[in-house]
């Protein structure tokens, strides 16, 4: 397989640390070859990382696009809210593309991308990267053995984690649906993804409901200061504390040896000094009620398939973790998937359960379960030309995007049901 040459378009958490990271690991396979960045800081840190050259240095991607074409392909990691005019523009000017999602922030904007990918004949590749996980693989490769025989069910729980709402959601860049996009498409479209990848059917129908119940002024404990280093009294019962997330709690806190997200969103070099310089100052040092934030905290959606195939999605911050588990019913078993444990249980009715545990499978590939490197490796396969098709395209991609945008029109609207026509698979 040929060099892929690649040009970055935003060095945040994934296009600096998740991509960069396996551009690092395949030597002689893909080369940086220009990147752009609002942050000099970022920009002069992957320069030197990868030997980028200062006259493919940009500050914006728009700057980047203007120049001649730089690279194979391009990584799209802007803001959400960016996605569609860096594509749009990428694709004319001949570059395959690994699109972040979502896809873009409105459904017109969404079926444009895919269109003028197929007029340019260029690759996009969505990272809808469950697909490629080991956990998710295995639940379909049971499915498609018919050991539990027709899909009639699929219950799918996506558990947020209280400090990811309370960082991504309330504090963070994702808070506002206007700036942003709807929580559902923002976290759950990778969701929507699989459950419509495992029925191998379109939805024909979909209600849902949720609301922001939680992070809101009223719900503020008494003596709750404006930001949670600011002598905060309710402090010390509050889990939502930034301190505790970022600098002394387990699960992310420096002070545990987490120097990579959420942490390292706040600031670089992740020192104790320059994360509580970032929670003095910054967005993420806000009390988690008294921010600007409008997306919801909790939302499920319920969805009919072609076929009278039925499924259930609950979207919900309120958990100790950031997980998901599934639960698949069909006419002669079940299976169940945990990927806190990355097992995969499959019971056939009669017979004893049988256990599988991906972990095995996944050894030290990071990221959604294994699922971030698989993807890189179909999508340089996929640029060089070497054979074989991706397991998803911004087609596949586009449905789920679509189920998003009508999830959160049926949410606004109280439940009320969209129902689906052939105009808009």
């Amino acid at each position: 397989m040929r060099e892929i040459t690649v040009a970055i378009a935003g060095l945040g958490s994934r296009g600096r640390d998740a991509y960069a990271r396996f551009i690092e690991e395949q030597p002689g396979k893909v080369k940086v070859t220009a990147a752009a960045d609002l942050s000099d800081a970022r920009m002069s840190e992957a320069a030197a990382t990868f030997g980028i050259p200062a006259e493919n240095c940009f500050q914006t991607a728009d700057e980047m696009l203007k120049a001649d074409k730089l690279a194979d392909l391009m990584f799209v990691c802007t803001p959400d809210d960016n996605h569609y005019d860096t594509a749009i523009k990428a694709l004319k000017k001949g570059y395959h593309l690994l699109l972040e999602k979502p896809v873009a922030t409105s459904e017109a904007h969404c079926i444009e991308i895919a269109r003028v990918a197929k007029e340019c004949d260029r690759h996009v590749l969505v990272c809808h990267v469950l697909r490629y996980s080991p956990f998710y693989a295995k639940v379909k490769e049971v499915i498609a053995s018919g050991k539990i025989g027709d899909v009639v069910t699929i219950n799918a729980l996506e558990a947020v984690g209280y400090y990811h709402q309370a960082h991504s959601f309330v504090r963070g860049k994702w808070r506002d649906a206007a700036e942003s996009s709807p929580m559902i498409l923002a976290k759950c479209c990778h969701d929507l993804d699989i459950l419509i990848w495992l029925m191998d059917a379109r939805i024909k129908s979909l209600s849902s409901y949720g609301s922001l119940f939680y992070f809101k002024a009223e719900n503020a404990p008494e003596g709750a200061a404006e930001r949670c280093l600011d002598g905060c009294s309710a402090k010390e019962h509050c889990p939502y504390d930034a301190e505790k997330i970022y600098i002394t709690g387990e699960l992310a806190g420096i002070r545990y040896g987490h120097t990579s997200w959420p942490v390292d969103v706040l600031a670089r070099p992740v020192t104790e000094e320059n994360i509580r310089k970032a929670l003095e100052t910054g967005p993420y040092g806000r009390c988690v009620f008294k921010c600007d934030n409008d997306v919801v905290d909790h939302q499920v959606v319920n969805m009919e398939f072609e076929g009278g195939m039925t499924a259930h999605l609950t979207m919900s911050g309120f958990t100790p973790e950031i997980y998901r588990t599934i639960e698949v019913m069909g006419t002669r078993g079940m299976i169940e998937g945990d990927m806190r444990t990355n097992i995969v249980k499959t019971t056939v009715f009669g017979h004893p359960p049988e256990e599988e545990n991906m972990s095995v499978v996944i050894g030290g590939q990071a990221g959604h379960g294994g699922g971030d490197a698989r993807m890189f490796d179909d999508l340089l396969e996929l640029v060089s030309g070497g054979g074989g098709a991706a397991l998803t395209s911004i087609d596949n991609s586009i449905e789920s995007h679509l189920a998003s945008f009508a999830a959160e029109r049926s949410r606004l609207n109280g439940g009320m049901p969209e129902v689906f026509t052939e105009a808009d698979s």
